[in-house]
């Protein structure tokens, strides 16, 4: 499995568009991309500008299936001019294995 994390920093203006945002577009992954698995969003606690995602696709070639989706690049699109930072990392699962 191909892990995706990524934590946002979103300008404190743009939080609850941005949580909205990020709502519709975690839930059109899992509903729309069947390499998809898991599409955790979290926040951190009593600072609601600080978002982490936790993704779990099938593979490598599943998350670049991923980035062209309409729904991706809509929201990043959308999203992009409200944040302050984005961090992204890639990693291969070791444990549980598939």
């Amino acid at each position: 499995m191909y892990v995706i994390t990524v934590v946002f920093e979103v300008n404190a203006n743009h939080a609850d568009a941005f949580a909205t945002a990020m709502h519709e577009n975690a839930k059109d992954s899992l509903e729309k991309e069947a390499g998809c698995h898991q599409f955790d969003v979290s926040y951190a606690p009593d600072d609601k500008t600080t978002c982490f995602l936790y993704e779990l696709y099938t593979d490598r070639a599943a998350f670049e299936v991923h980035l062209d989706t309409a729904h991706f690049k809509s929201f990043d699109a959308k999203v992009t001019p409200w944040l302050e930072s984005k961090s992204v990392q890639a990693y291969e699962r070791a444990w549980p294995k598939d």
